[in-house]
């Protein structure tokens, strides 16, 4: 049977991804900081999911209890790195841009870093790294959120190029949903968002297919592409 680890699974795109992958037959272990959350889905599917509390903006530990989960799955096949964190911020309250770089840089390093030594010393495996199409540029509503986004989109196109260059059978996915009807995808002006099972649909079927970057749900193609070839000065306003 083939061994998942959902990192960021107590609701919204991470719960979904979960709860896909049990039904394709995976052995899932799942981790958040709220745990009550995590334990409703063991209860449901029973052996089929393990539960570790995670908070991954406290790596060190994080990293540890990355490990020890995979020891208890007896193998890991597969990762998808879920947990993220973002407000809109006009006010640049340091407190939120701060917590942000340590869960969305920081905190998906350090599981990152613990999954590629893994499938390393395997020889193959799968790294899934859910990012944004905030990513793409900059933003004056959330400045902490893009950059971190971009970032966690370069790392993993690094992290591609290591198993590209040691020949290893490890493929490194780029997710950049849209808005998604999460808690994070929700707002005034939000628009197009997504089911979060569809999402979660859209995510399975990238990594089945092995490619390496893909924007969800496959509407957003073309903000993205908008986003992209916008002028500056036209950006600005926006």
């Amino acid at each position: 049977m083939k061994k998942a680890i959902v990192i960021g699974a107590s609701s919204g795109i991470g719960r979904e991804v979960a709860i896909q992958l049990i039904d394709d037959d995976y052995t899932v272990g799942i981790t958040a900081r709220r745990v009550p959350l995590l334990e409703e889905l063991k209860d449901k599917y029973e052996n089929k999911v393990h539960v570790k509390k995670m908070d991954i903006s406290k790596t060190e530990e994080a990293m540890k209890e990355l490990e020890e989960l995979i020891k208890e799955l007896g193998g890991l096949d597969l990762i998808v790195i879920n947990s993220g964190y973002g407000h809109v911020n006009l006010e640049l309250d340091w407190g939120i841009e701060k917590q942000t770089i340590e869960v969305n840089a920081l905190g998906f390093t350090s599981i990152a870093n613990v999954a590629y030594r893994y499938f390393s010393k395997q020889k193959s495996g799968c790294i899934v790294g859910i990012s944004s199409i905030a990513g793409i540029r900059g933003s004056s509503y959330s400045p902490a959120y893009g950059a971190t986004k971009s970032y966690l989109s370069n790392y993993l196109e690094g992290l591609r190029c290591k198993a590209k260059k040691e020949k290893m059978d490890i493929k490194v996915i780029d997710i950049k949903p849209g808005f998604v009807d999460t808690a994070m995808g929700q707002g005034d002006k939000a628009f197009w968002v997504a089911p979060v099972e569809v999402a979660a649909k859209q995510i399975l079927e990238v990594i089945k297919k092995g490619k390496e970057k893909a924007v969800v749900t496959k509407r957003w193609r073309l903000i993205a592409w908008l986003m992209r070839i916008i002028p500056e000065w036209l950006y600005y306003k926006i």
